[in-house]
């Protein structure tokens, strides 16, 4: 059995007219059939002369990737570029900056020029609409779900012509790089060396991504080395890595601060602006930070800001309610825990992230210590697939990858359990497929 499809699906371009929303949700649930192509997949990953390093690394993470594709109708994918919008233009205002470096780490002071590529707007499709539940100063899988999109195939014959027709983004990643060289060093200079920072990067869960950002450097004429922050000297004008003079940092580090001993020589560079490094630890600062959200959805700080009204309302819609935690709120918030999210301020990956109705009162007591955000629940929606033959439920979010405010891609991650994980079989990494709306004046809202 190849496909799963409700009679209602072929209404399927009747309802596209009707309702996209409905359309994407009824695709979701019913077109529960495999559309990833695996020998596609290994060939835009490895390719005929591949390295057999990478394809191990690959077959060792068999969860990286979901087999199928997750629809979002078209007004979703215009509401998260949107709330995308409005993120970044509070974030550009001179009392946010202020209010929210003043309470930041002394490196996340330094301003660079460099923008900071691959901001990741993390979502929920909630009843109301995305809901943005974190944002991501280095979210990974940009280049690994670019690939993964050339890898897909209509299973599900009714959407067949849904699926987009051009995927082209790995231009504007390499282009965005060598943005971020320009806005540093301007046009004469020349970008040559570039590399891909990491903490014990070869036992990192997204190494096969590092991987092939080297090898789409290198393909674009770049210099590329793959570096364990140790093995980084600065020489108090450059930044070299075995001998090789560094022009540009992508980092991937989750010391964001750059407070490790480790990091010392690229906290360093970085300083001195010796080296491009992209993203900093003042984009961190400025976007990922959890208790920023606390901010961003709070209309009465916001106007206190001076944040244009619009974005205001749109923001206060879009935000779950986020709220620091403090050791003498503790008590009230075990009492209502079942309606909270527990974040750490800095963390990243779902690391040391706990849904209320599933903590012990030992965990929470260090929860209530302090450096954890609470953040309102909102339930992922879900996608049905099958598994081995048969069908199985698996919650999902959505990740805008975003530069200078501009939508790159948008991907979608399948799970099961608390958060994210890459470890539930069929789950992964999955392909979003655009639902089209109907051209209405609600459909531009």
């Amino acid at each position: 059995m190849n496909q799963i499809l409700p009679a209602a699906l072929a209404d399927l371009p009747a309802m596209l007219q009707r309702d996209c929303q409905a359309a994407a949700e009824l695709l979701n649930r019913g077109c529960a059939c495999v559309s990833l192509d695996h020998g596609a997949l290994q060939q835009v990953l490895v390719g005929e002369a591949g390295s057999p390093a990478l394809a191990d690394s690959l077959a060792s993470r068999p969860h990286l990737f979901a087999d199928g594709v997750v629809f979002v109708s078209e007004a979703n994918i215009r509401r998260m570029a949107a709330i995308v919008d409005a993120v970044e233009r509070v974030v550009a205002l001179p009392a946010y900056r202020e209010k929210v470096l003043s309470q930041s780490p002394w490196l996340a002071r330094h301003t660079p020029s460099a923008a900071g590529v691959f901001l990741g707007y993390d979502f929920h499709l909630g009843p109301d609409g995305p809901q943005l539940i974190e944002i991501n100063s280095n979210a990974g899988g940009a280049l690994l779900n670019a690939r993964l999109l050339r890898a897909q195939r209509a299973c599900c014959s009714p959407v067949a012509a849904l699926f987009p027709a051009t995927m082209g983004t790995e231009d504007e990643f390499i282009a965005m790089f060598r943005h971020e060289w320009r806005l540093a060093r301007g046009d004469s200079a020349r970008l040559s060396v570039v590399a891909i920072v990491d903490q014990r990067p070869d036992e990192q869960y997204l190494a096969p991504e590092f991987a092939l950002f080297r090898q789409l450097f290198v393909a674009n004429g770049l210099t590329s080395l793959i570096a364990d922050p140790s093995e980084l000297v600065f020489d108090g004008q450059h930044l070299r890595c075995r001998g090789q003079a560094i022009d540009l940092v992508y980092n991937r580090l989750t010391d964001f601060a750059l407070d490790e001993p480790a990091n010392a020589s690229l906290r360093a560079a970085y300083l001195t602006d010796s080296v491009v490094v992209t993203p900093h630890p003042q984009v961190h600062a400025l976007y990922a930070d959890k208790r920023n959200l606390a901010l961003l959805g709070d209309p009465r700080q916001l106007a206190a800001l001076m944040a244009a009204e619009d974005d205001r309302r749109l923001l206060a819609e879009s935000i779950p309610l986020t709220v620091e935690v403090r050791p003498d709120s503790g008590e009230s918030f075990w009492t209502t825990r079942k309606q909270w999210f527990f974040k750490p301020v800095a963390g990243y990956g779902s690391k040391a992230a706990y849904r209320g109705d599933k903590l012990t009162r030992r965990v929470f007591e260090e929860i209530a210590a302090g450096g954890y955000v609470a953040q309102a629940m909102v339930m992922p929606s879900l996608r049905r697939l099958l598994v081995d033959g048969s069908e199985q439920e698996f919650k999902l979010d959505l990740r805008n990858f975003v530069y200078q405010g501009k939508v790159q891609l948008v991907a979608a991650r399948l799970y099961r359990g608390q958060t994210t994980n890459f470890r539930t079989p069929g789950g992964g990494f999955a392909a979003v497929v655009p639902v089209p709306c109907p051209t209405s004046p609600k459909d531009s809202e």
